[in-house]
């Protein structure tokens, strides 16, 4: 079996644990050993599939690094009940934004329906990265051709105290004002949303170039004061 631990280590950086550890400081410093995206994603090439189901079945993982090499050894499923059952057994060891933002199957653009449902499934959970996973699934998946308004509705209606749940449904909400305008505006002129995550969707949709001035200006007014 592939030393993955080993693997890993070889492209140990500290300064860049010590930057990570930044951005994620809910976890321990001492569980990050330091290596970036690219590298977990070659060793993950370089995994056979009897070490993959091995690696996968042995949870939990002691290293945030082993976390993201598990989502990337998702994404590469090719079997959509596979990727369902491997998803319902990692995503509640799941502890950090970092992690539950790398799962992006590919194999999910060919099961919208399927996937819906399941999403629906996942924003019900009380863990906070399984509904963070939720809202960042149909921020990725289905904001383009595949939007309904219903899709606007379902995430308004999300209510936590979590700020990695909250800042997930803010990025959704000033992605929906960029891509699907009419069909989510309405939800900020009646200021339906926390008063936070009302604000925090308009300031990220306004940074964006491809919101015209003048629409920025009217997005800007409905800020909550």
């Amino acid at each position: 079996m592939l030393d993955i631990l080993k693997e890993l280590n070889k492209y140990k950086d500290e300064k860049y644990g010590d930057f990570t550890y930044k951005l994620i400081p809910n976890i321990e410093r001492n569980s990050i050993i330091g290596v970036r995206f690219p590298d977990i994603k070659k060793v993950a090439k370089k995994i056979n599939e009897e070490d993959r189901k091995a690696f996968m079945k042995d949870l939990p993982h002691k290293y945030n690094e082993e976390n993201l090499l598990h989502a990337f050894l998702i994404n590469k499923i090719k079997n959509y009940d596979e990727l369902i059952n491997e998803l319902n057994v990692f995503l509640p060891y799941i502890n950090n934004w970092s992690v539950s933002d790398s799962i992006k199957p590919d194999i999910f653009k060919d099961n919208i329906n399927k996937v819906y449902e399941y999403i629906k499934k996942c924003l019900k959970s009380k863990h906070i990265y399984t509904i963070r996973f939720g809202v960042c699934t149909l921020l990725n998946y289905f904001l383009d051709e595949n939007f309904k308004s219903e899709y606007n509705e379902l995430i308004s209606k999300i209510k936590s105290n979590e700020y990695y749940v909250n800042m997930a449904i803010a990025w959704y909400f000033s992605y929906a004002l960029i891509k699907q305008y009419k069909d989510t505006i309405h939800i900020f002129e009646s200021k339906s949303l926390e008063k936070w995550v009302h604000n925090k969707s308009i300031q990220k949709a306004i940074e964006s170039y491809r919101i015209s001035d003048d629409t920025k200006s009217y997005i800007r007014s409905l800020k909550v004061k």
